[in-house]
């Protein structure tokens, strides 16, 4: 089932997003739908293995402008450590 979704983006961001989708041949719906399904399976899905576009990685935000070597998961149990 299609569910209808309305968000707020960046005018830049959207145009550079519209022409990705459009050179990948692709909706921008299902670009996201596409993104969002990765991002949301991602406990079976090596990230190793996800090569992530410069415009992806610019619709990151934050996530975008770390460092390549940035082990997220040794961030995450350095932080569950602390925690628990």
């Amino acid at each position: 089932m299609k569910t209808k979704l309305t968000i707020r983006i960046d005018s830049e961001i959207l145009e550079q997003a519209k022409k990705y989708a459009s050179d990948q041949k692709i909706s921008l719906s299902k670009l996201i739908e596409n993104y969002l399904d990765i991002l949301s399976n991602s406990k079976t899905v090596d990230s190793d293995d996800i090569q992530i576009s410069p415009l992806v990685k610019s619709l990151m935000g934050a996530a975008g402008s770390l460092p390549e070597d940035y082990n997220y998961r040794k961030e995450y149990r350095a932080y569950l450590g602390k925690k628990y």
